[in-house]
């Protein structure tokens, strides 16, 4: 694909991230979801940074910040966290754990989805010394991490209740 359909991809992105947030974000719930995409920066800018610095995925066409970095900003600092204070606020807490790891499963193979149609499709991203399966192993570890935090950070502390001992809680 041309430059022109990479960019209006990539500014679409933007946008319909940005609606879905504002659709989706209760105001009760503003500071529990900014908290989740904080998180979530921090740990997409390690893991983001790791990948493309060992040469694995190169971003060709980027919007933003061409010259200062070779990461892709709009997916690793805007689009992926913003799906994880999603993915938080509606986790299903009191349900099974089959319904919890379908949750995670569907919100990794979501987003890796668009990834794998990104590679093929456009010049957004392309996989080096990557597959499509590492990519849904590090969102699934990197929503996982984050869950731990949010349960940590939102915990009761009345009940003083571990938050690593389950995977799945």
């Amino acid at each position: 694909m041309n430059n022109k359909v990479d960019k209006s991809i990539e500014l679409s992105a933007w946008i319909i991230t940005l609606l879905l947030l504002i659709k989706y974000v209760p105001k009760n719930r503003i500071r529990e979801a900014h908290i989740s995409f904080l998180f979530k920066q921090v740990i997409t800018w390690l893991f983001g940074l790791l990948v493309v610095e060992k040469n694995l995925i190169s971003y060709p066409n980027r919007l933003f910040f061409k010259k200062a970095i070779k990461s892709s900003f709009t997916f690793e600092y805007f689009v992926y966290p913003a799906l994880c204070s999603l993915f938080n606020l509606y986790y299903p807490e009191k349900s099974n754990n089959v319904a919890k790891l379908i949750y995670f499963f569907i919100h990794t193979s979501i987003i890796t989805g668009f990834e794998i149609i990104a590679v093929k499709y456009t010049n957004i991203i392309k996989y080096n010394n990557w597959k499509w399966y590492w990519s849904f192993i590090t969102i699934w570890l990197t929503y996982y991490i984050s869950r731990i935090y949010h349960r940590w950070f939102y915990k009761d502390k009345s009940k003083n209740k571990r938050v690593f001992y389950n995977i799945l809680k």
